[in-house]
């Protein structure tokens, strides 16, 4: 990690404090704000786990994070940080209901803290891997055991949350399958979607120590420095918020101006309203593996294969297609929508879909276009003899049809009942580039401090979150430990995409005590501070 994080440098104290388990495991937590609040590894967190249904089967498993020259095809051989040297990581497949076992072994250098958090799986608090405030982060050259229930089938990852972690190699899918599948099928395959850049043009460290300089410095800077720039209306920057003319300085640059090695300008997509994403990454991979060396998919003509697309990207939305198909989506972030027929599906960051397609004779490009950015992440389908589409092939499906969240609706048997809603939370997506000081509500997330200003819930309650997003760019806003609906009848989610200057509203129910954060899943919005404590009081 960067020496200069503070987030970093408070991780790395209590690192050297313990290997994971967090002190006082029981009773309740002063939240600084005169609340007490449920301690992630007290007696209402146990009391919640023993309710989930357990098939009393275990799965071990050992993941050792650790520095490694990731092979992504192409002879591009970057050296990041990997589980077991590989990166996507080996694939977790468990049954509903039985137990993961998952032991970390810290292996990071320079004294390096890390974790996982399971995305998606509504967990017991004290596993879900959130440094200080689920778990004390685990120091280099020290282990720590995950151990919990996993109750709800679906399509999950998991990740660290320790800096921006996220955005190395640090990532691996995990499956839940559900004994009494109601789909049909004759085959699955794992689509795991990425935006690259560690050890190729940088560190995310370094990515997230350029863009923490804001805007500042800009005026007067060469414009044919800024990657793309040129014509650019200068009025509103890309759609980036510059209302707050106060910016830290600029650092030096042979130009004197602001280093611009890796923030992206002129980023714009209608489908995100606006802004698309900060970051100028090299490389768009598909299941770890670069445009020009693809991963691929054999199959047969006719049969139904399961799609299970996951955006593990930091920056990066992906509109996903594939070329001369139909894609029937079936799931998002785990949970069964009513099935629509689409030409393609737009995936934000943290956001998984589940689609089935029904294999056509030949070979097509599977294509990840990477909103926005004019780049591509690109696979094929090989189900009979032909030449293999060039990677940048665009296909008519990713201008036709697209799905967005907005539009599904939540299988009848998984929407919420309809219940009165017993509190309201107003959530304010705030700040922007001029300063990079995104928040939540005007505060950014205090790590030396967790617990202050939490929100409040209570258990047993009907909660509402309006999202207000203040902010001129896209945030895809994650609630750990629950799934939320999007309206009264929309699917049911745990990461939903807030489109600028628009309000969404998700409703879920109170029932799983704990400390859980609530954050955009953009890995340096949330690493700046937009992010938050939805805690449960003691």
């Amino acid at each position: 990690m960067n020496s200069i994080n503070r987030r970093s440098v408070l991780l790395a104290g209590l690192g050297a404090a313990g290997t994971g388990a967090l002190a006082a495991c029981t009773g309740a937590s002063d939240s600084g704000s005169g609340k007490a609040l449920v301690n992630p590894s007290g007696s209402a967190v146990a009391a919640t786990e023993k309710k989930r249904k357990s098939t009393g089967r275990r799965q071990n498993v050992t993941l050792t994070a650790a520095p490694a020259v990731i092979d992504l095809g192409g002879g591009v051989m970057p050296k990041s940080w990997a589980f077991d040297g590989r990166a996507p990581g080996k694939e977790i497949r468990l049954s509903v209901g039985d137990t993961l076992v998952a032991d970390l072994s810290n292996q990071l250098p320079n004294k390096t803290a890390t974790s996982i958090h399971w995305h998606g799986i509504a967990l017991r608090n004290d596993m879900d891997g959130v440094p200080p405030t689920t778990q004390t982060a685990v120091r280099a050259g020290s282990n720590f055991t995950y151990r919990f229930i996993a109750d709800a089938p679906g399509t999950y990852f998991f990740h660290p949350h320790v800096g921006v972690q996220l955005d190395r190699g640090l990532y691996a899918p995990l499956i839940v399958e559900d004994p009494k599948e109601p789909l049909s099928y004759d085959d699955e395959w794992v689509v795991l979607l990425d935006d690259w850049v560690d050890g190729v043009t940088g560190t995310p460290d370094e990515v997230f120590a350029e863009l923490k300089q804001g805007m500042g410095g800009m005026e007067g800077h060469d414009m044919g420095e800024m990657g793309g720039m040129e014509g650019h209306d200068m009025g509103d920057m890309g759609g980036m918020d510059m209302g707050d003319s106060e910016s830290p300085s600029a650092s030096d640059s042979p130009s004197g101006g602001m280093s611009m090695k890796f923030m992206l300008m002129g980023a714009e997509s209608d489908l995100l309203g606006g802004d698309a994403g900060d970051v100028k990454y090299p490389h768009h991979l598909i299941n770890g593996r670069v445009a020009t060396d693809p991963d691929v998919y054999t199959g047969k003509p006719g049969k139904k294969v399961r799609l299970r697309i996951i955006n593990a990207g930091g920056d990066t939305a992906y509109r996903v297609a594939l070329g001369g198909h139909k894609l029937t989506i079936t799931h998002t972030d785990g949970f069964p929508v009513r099935h629509r027929e689409v030409d393609a599906v737009l995936v934000g960051m943290g956001e998984r879909y589940d689609v089935l397609v029904t294999l056509g004779d030949g070979v097509f490009p599977l294509v990840a276009a990477a909103e926005g950015k004019d780049a591509n992440g690109f696979a094929l389908v090989r189900t009979g003899s032909g030449r293999a589409p060039k990677p940048t092939v665009r296909p008519r499906e990713l201008d036709g049809m697209i799905m967005t969240a907005s539009e599904l609706r939540a299988a009848d048997d998984v929407r919420l009942e309809s219940a009165r809603t017993d509190i309201t939370h107003q959530i304010k997506l705030t700040g922007g580039m001029a300063k990079y000081n995104w928040a939540i509500n005007g505060k950014p997330f205090d790590m030396g401090n967790p617990e202050a200003n939490p929100i409040m819930i209570e258990e047993g309650r009907r909660v509402r979150l309006d999202f207000i997003n203040d902010t001129d760019m896209w945030h895809p806003m994650h609630l750990h430990g629950h799934t939320y609906q999007i309206g009264t009848s929309g699917p049911r989610k745990d990461t939903a995409i807030v489109l600028p200057k628009k309000k969404l509203s998700v409703f879920f129910d109170a029932d799983n005590p704990g400390q859980w954060m609530l954050h955009c899943h953009n890995a340096y919005h949330g690493e700046a501070g937009m992010m938050a404590n939805v805690a449960y009081p003691a």
